[in-house]
């Protein structure tokens, strides 16, 4: 497999950042509740959360992956024949160092393992282990059926696979050594994408949803959701899925961005309350096999879309 480089820095975004600058200029002073009007289909407490910064990011990425390390960014992007591993400067958005995959891989989650990057692929089965500096590919990984989400406990890989359960992995041998399904309130929650440990917990992106499950590692069940549909009237409509979730431990800070999205936002959470009891059985929404309505503008086009594939999405 050959490597790429690619160095590119203020061509691609000089207009855009024009556009951005006032934008960027004022992230850290004009912090804004943002208000929660979605997931009406959710069990779990929604937690409340304030964005205390924007920056730019690149708008033709289509964000699988994300990592925040040392300063900046490690992003994987998808489709096949646009898939990369890049590594991007998170105050101007530009990508300092780019592997272009071969165009038969869908790249997908990325994650950081003792000092090393994995990525994801979508249908074929494979993990990549690059080199943090070089981005030279160390080791190849197999793995069975659909790779999506990768995170990590410090101990295990955690991956995700599009379905309800997410899988713990050995990161020497990417052997298997549990499953535990996610569910919220009873119900499973399928479609599970882009993974982040934060804090003991497992923070994931819902394909098709604006929201992102809060994941006890241990049970399985959903302790909350962050309802990020209002962020949708700063992107343009070209902007496609919630997609992309970077934790920085030293300076506590939380990155979110989505597919083609040419902003990705600092957000900081809310003192969350304990959580209550779920609903007894009884008295849990009846399950008709149809979506409920909402005000999600994904979400309301999932039941046309479920089936197809991801890159007709594109």
């Amino acid at each position: 497999m050959a490597t790429q480089w690619t160095f590119k820095c203020g061509q691609v975004f000089s207009v855009f950042l024009i556009c951005l600058c006032a934008l960027t200029s004022r992230a850290k002073s004009e912090a804004q509740e943002v208000p929660q009007s979605c997931a009406t289909h959710h069990l779990a407490p929604l937690i409340p959360f304030t964005v205390i910064g924007t920056y730019p990011h690149d708008p033709r990425a289509f964000t699988q992956g994300l990592v925040f390390f040392d300063g900046f960014l490690y992003e994987s992007t998808g489709l096949n024949g646009r898939s990369s591993l890049r590594k991007v400067a998170l105050k101007t958005g530009c990508v300092l160092k780019e592997y272009d995959l071969p165009d038969q891989y869908f790249a997908e989650g990325l994650a950081l393992w003792g000092g090393s990057l994995i990525q994801l692929t979508w249908k074929s089965g494979k993990a990549f282990q690059y080199g943090l500096k070089s981005f030279a590919i160390e080791r190849e990984f197999r793995y069975p059926g659909e790779g999506w989400g990768l995170t990590d406990d410090k101990k295990r890989l955690i991956m995700s696979n599009g379905s309800s359960k997410i899988s713990f992995i050995d990161p020497k041998t990417f052997a298997v050594e549990r499953v535990t399904p996610v569910l919220d309130g009873g119900r499973p929650v399928r479609l599970l994408n882009e993974l982040e440990y934060i804090k003991g917990e497992i923070f994931a992106n819902v394909w098709h949803d604006d929201s992102i499950a809060v994941i006890s590692p241990k049970s399985g069940e959903v302790t909350g959701w962050l309802d990020f549909s209002a962020l949708r009237s700063r992107l343009p409509p070209s902007a496609m899925d919630l997609n992309g979730i970077a934790y920085d431990p030293k300076d506590d800070r939380i990155f979110i961005t989505g597919k083609l999205w040419p902003l990705l936002f600092e957000i900081k959470l809310s003192k969350r309350t304990a959580p209550s009891a779920p609903p007894p059985a009884a008295n849990r929404p009846k399950r008709s096999g149809q979506l409920p309505k909402t005000r999600c503008p994904l979400l309301s086009t999932l039941s046309s879309v479920r089936h197809s594939s991801r890159s007709d999405l594109w």
